[in-house]
């Protein structure tokens, strides 16, 4: 591939209410923020805050906003999670819904 060509790769976001995977043309070279700011989710979903409240990825894999895409790549914007998994397995132990071995809930065994 010569420096010249263009490529494809998309940028994907699922709002609350609405998603979208939209197909970006760059040059070798192209990161993930100027993909994302050429294909015109910012203004489509306002809400998104990168670097503040949004993390994004390429692949499932986190990225930073400077990292170089290739061809076919697709750029994900990911929403903030609401609640911190580790509080949240806390609290169901502090509430005594603990999972046993083998994913049974506490139950009394019998005695034989």
């Amino acid at each position: 591939m010569g420096t010249d060509e263009v490529f494809t790769v998309e940028v994907a976001y699922a709002g609350e209410k609405e998603q979208a995977l939209l197909e970006v043309q760059g040059h070798p070279g192209i990161t993930v923020g100027e993909a994302i700011e050429r294909s015109g989710i910012l203004g489509r979903f306002p809400e998104i805050q990168l670097g503040k409240l949004n993390k994004v990825g390429v692949f499932g894999k986190l990225a930073k906003l400077d990292a170089p895409l290739n061809p076919g790549d697709r750029v994900e914007i990911y929403r903030p999670l609401i609640a911190d998994p580790k509080a949240q397995r806390r609290k169901r132990a502090a509430e005594g819904k603990s999972m046993r071995k083998g994913g049974e809930r506490g139950r009394a065994q019998s005695g034989s």
